[in-house]
């Protein structure tokens, strides 16, 4: 078996040199560093990760509780997530929250359990709060994602309501003056800041406020579907409709078929989230992208910072989004 000692032996500099380069815990020269990382690769030396996690009492593991494989934005998350923990060899353990709250406590407390170092939340809609209760009675290290916390906590998200704001703006600038939301899922905290900003879109251009334009899709594309028919059924239907994320921006996408309604010609159409095949929709819708890579870089920086200092000030990180326009909103 390959010991550390047969890598400085194999490098000719000292066993601590080796372990600075392996662990990070001092600067090494550039040349000392490659020739530590080509003995290692030529005696084919593997760490004892175990026995250093031990020593410094970490695992070098995070948690990342998100529903993920039923929402394309947060799969994407995930994978920023997993990117940027592989950059500072760190491995990640992910686990679906479904954003069922019991899924979520359930799922919080066996990556406690299993030791991980901190853990990333993207948190479901409990009023008890049950998994950010868990989270702070234990001092674990948390970093909230998307969904944002009153306090308490790390968190990074991106900034909702003034996007929302602006790409309403864009519809009024477009002629129309009865604009419906699809909105996500109520108690959500992007949900409320996405209806913020719609409102206040609405209060800028001086058009009234109208309740039967705001209708509830749940964030998922079967509500959202039934949610757009009901717009449709009004005796004053909006001439542009706006969904409050990817899923919900499909599910309207649908109702609008099932209608034969043209878009743009007969309805504009635009969403929250950009994703993979919204470029080769029939038309292209126009959305607002969220800096999906960014944020999972955003989020395992703050981990990392609140795992090593967690009596630093709590920090909210609110990453700009790209508004992205095409023609389901009427452009050219």
């Amino acid at each position: 078996m390959v010991k550390m000692e047969d890598v400085a032996r194999q490098a000719k500099v000292s066993t601590s040199t080796v372990s600075h380069v392996l662990n990070g815990t001092r600067k090494v020269s550039a040349q000392t560093v490659q020739a530590v990382e080509q003995a290692v690769k030529a005696l084919g030396y593997i760490p004892n990760t175990v026995a250093r996690s031990l020593a410094r009492s970490r695992t070098n593991t995070i948690g990342v509780a998100i529903s993920a494989l039923s929402n394309h934005y947060f799969s994407e998350t995930v994978h920023a997530i997993e990117t940027e923990c592989a950059k500072h060899g760190i491995m990640m353990l992910f686990v679906d929250t479904h954003d069922d709250p019991e899924q979520e406590l359930r799922v919080v407390k066996t990556l406690h359990h299993r030791r991980v170092d901190g853990i990333l939340l993207a948190p479901s809609r409990d009023p008890q709060h049950r998994a950010l209760t868990y989270l702070q009675n234990n001092a674990i290290p948390t970093v909230l994602v998307d969904r944002l916390a009153e306090h308490g906590f790390d968190q990074v998200g991106v900034e909702n309501r003034e996007s929302t704001q602006g790409l309403i703006a864009h519809l009024v600038a477009h002629g129309h003056r009865r604009i419906g939301m699809v909105a996500g899922a109520k108690g959500l905290s992007t949900t409320q800041e996405r209806i913020d900003g719609y409102r206040a879109a609405l209060l800028d251009a001086g058009l009234p406020w109208d309740d039967m334009l705001l209708v509830e899709g749940d964030s998922r594309s079967e509500s959202a579907c039934a949610a757009t028919h009901r717009l449709l059924a009004l005796s004053s239907p909006p001439t542009a409709i706006m969904a409050g994320n990817n899923l919900m921006t499909i599910g309207a996408m649908q109702a609008l078929r099932e209608a034969a309604i043209e878009v743009p010609q007969q309805m504009a159409l635009v969403g929250f989230d950009d994703f993979d095949w919204a470029d080769f929709f029939l038309p292209r819708l126009s959305v607002i992208a969220q800096p999906v890579n960014e944020l999972g870089a955003r989020a395992v920086g703050l981990l990392l910072g609140c795992i090593d200092n967690p009596d630093a000030p709590r920090q909210t990180v609110r990453l700009a989004p790209t508004l992205r326009i095409r023609n389901s909103c009427g452009c050219p």
